[in-house]
């Protein structure tokens, strides 16, 4: 699908300090998260797609302009910032519909399209309480709605879980789902790696101001060649299973375990293939499997210490 956003070796320095460092990519719709170490880079690659900074070298375009200074970009984007900047005086409603007004919005308009965005958040039945009395969750909700009000086609959240109770980030993460599910891009910057992995399997890993990795989880694993894939077999009789093992060309080693056994491998998917037949033949029993390299956190940590 057409990318929203691309970066080509975009660069931003602050005087001898590199905040980003020739990134190439590209964003389209779905959700991809943008993750990261503190310095790694995500805050100064989100201020270059929203158009508060412009690149040192390099070029970023949203919707095939650039944003630093462009009022015709800002209409494509919703902003959520990490820091909360509410006028607490306010309802949650007045808020928005002010928002509205400044965004270009005619009275009427705005007041129609606040109603909508506050139902589409789940706050319609809170929005008419003053913000200074709002939890972190109906904040992240809020500052969503705004975000959302212009319908714009790109929608980028910095740190937007948060502070959330375990209720209130199901919730959020199903809000996000759906609006990608209209079609929506939207880039979700965040250090909660098992959450992001609830989220999407696309994924931007800068480290030091270089883009490490792009695309999807899965995929990013396998061509992590220098670490074999581990494998955690659980099973009554370890040892006659690891005989039937070691024998097979692309099964590494096996170590015998308290639980079982765990084996290396660089063909994963040869050995998952195989792996109905063995039991049968040879009459072994299993009674788990799984691999602790199959995530988002082995992925990151095997990057970032590469």
């Amino acid at each position: 699908m057409k990318p929203i956003v691309e970066l080509r070796n975009a660069s931003r320095w602050y005087g001898q300090v590199m905040g980003l460092n020739d990134v190439t990519c590209q964003i389209g719709p779905g959700i991809t998260a943008l993750l990261g170490q503190n310095g790694a880079g995500k805050s100064t690659m989100m201020r270059l797609i929203t158009g508060q900074l412009r690149t040192t070298t390099g070029e970023v375009l949203v919707g095939g302009m650039q944003p630093f200074a462009n009022p015709e970009v800002y209409k494509l984007l919703g902003y959520c910032p990490e820091i909360d900047n509410f006028y607490e005086y306010m309802t949650g409603r007045q808020f928005v519909q002010n928002l509205a007004r400044l965004a270009g919005l005619s009275p009427e308009r705005a007041k129609s399209r606040t109603q909508e965005v506050l139902e589409i958040v789940g706050m319609a039945d809170r929005c008419d309480r003053k913000i200074a009395g709002y939890s972190k969750g109906m904040r992240q909700r809020i500052k969503l709605a705004q975000a959302m009000l212009h319908d714009p086609q790109i929608i980028l959240l910095d740190e937007p879980l948060n502070g959330l109770d375990p209720v209130g980030r199901r919730d959020y993460m199903d809000l996000l789902g759906y609006l990608a599910d209209q079609g929506k891009g939207i880039v979700v910057s965040s250090h909660i790696l098992f959450e992001v992995e609830q989220l999407t399997r696309s994924i931007l890993l800068l480290h030091r101001g270089r883009l490490l990795a792009t695309g999807d989880i899965r995929v990013i694993r396998e061509l992590i060649d220098k670490h074999p894939h581990r494998i955690r077999i659980e099973t009554p009789d370890p040892r006659a299973f690891a005989q039937n093992l070691v024998g097979l060309p692309y099964v590494l080693s096996v170590e015998v375990t308290a639980e079982g056994l765990e084996l290396r491998t660089r063909e994963p998917g040869m050995f998952y293939d195989a792996l109905p037949a063995l039991i049968v033949d040879h009459g072994l029993r299993i009674d788990g499997l799984w691999s602790p390299d199959n995530n988002l956190e082995s992925v990151f940590r095997y990057l970032v210490e590469a």
